[in-house]
């Protein structure tokens, strides 16, 4: 990695602090599985699939968890150029507009700056992530029914940071040399959601022609 590239992802430049997961725990050492398949340069559709005997809420929670981070960081890269003035809506160019709802102030769906909608989309995801009645960090402890649900509703929402990224600040991204490093996140992300099916078609669509010329 050059060092441009090092500076780029810094940890200081991280949007909000990373949710980790604890050594000695199950979480950590199938975290530690799926990252030594990708330092391996294990193809990303293989290191995707589920490993023997393991469990797929398990698996889901650690990746997860491992996107928020990335994207998170990679957001946190291209933030100085996306501003209330840049991207005065949430969207993926012209065809497409994100709304924000919630179950506190915005109960309905709301048009965002595109700032205001990332930090709200990650202070949802982080309060989701760090409670522990739906990510349990316990072994033994089971997942809730509703599990699932949650984390695609999570897996959906991350997907529109990547859209928005691509299509509004692609040119920053190139301009900082992190090109590769998002292309590759990008596709991780992508055969994951797809291998188990956690988010719907529509989602993906703003980004279909460009996974179909990435993603064989």
């Amino acid at each position: 990695m050059s060092m441009a590239l090092k500076q780029v992802f810094n940890k200081d430049r991280t949007f909000r602090p990373k949710r980790k997961f604890e050594p000695g725990t199950q979480r950590f050492d199938l975290h530690k599985k799926a990252q030594a398949s990708l330092n391996a340069g294990l193809d990303l559709k293989q290191a995707v699939q589920l490993p023997h005997g393991e469990d797929l809420n398990d698996w889901v929670a650690v990746h997860v968890v491992d996107f928020f981070n990335r994207i998170n960081l990679i957001y946190g890269t291209i933030s100085d150029s996306c501003t209330d003035q840049t991207c005065p809506v949430m969207s993926g160019g012209p065809k497409y507009e994100y709304r924000w709802q919630d179950e506190h102030k915005y109960k309905r769906p709301t048009a965002l700056p595109a700032p205001k909608y990332m930090s709200l989309l990650m202070d949802w995801i982080e309060v989701q992530i760090n409670n522990e009645n739906i990510f349990p960090t316990n072994v033994g402890t089971p997942f809730p029914k509703h599990f699932m649900q949650v984390a695609k509703k999570i897996l959906s929402r991350l997907f529109r940071v990547f859209v928005h990224v691509y299509i509004h600040h692609f040119d920053r991204v190139s301009q900082m040399g992190a090109e590769a490093h998002v292309n590759t996140c990008y596709k991780h992300f992508y055969y994951f959601v797809v291998e188990f099916n956690l988010t719907d078609h529509k989602e993906l669509e703003p980004l279909k022609e460009m996974t179909s010329r990435m993603c064989h």
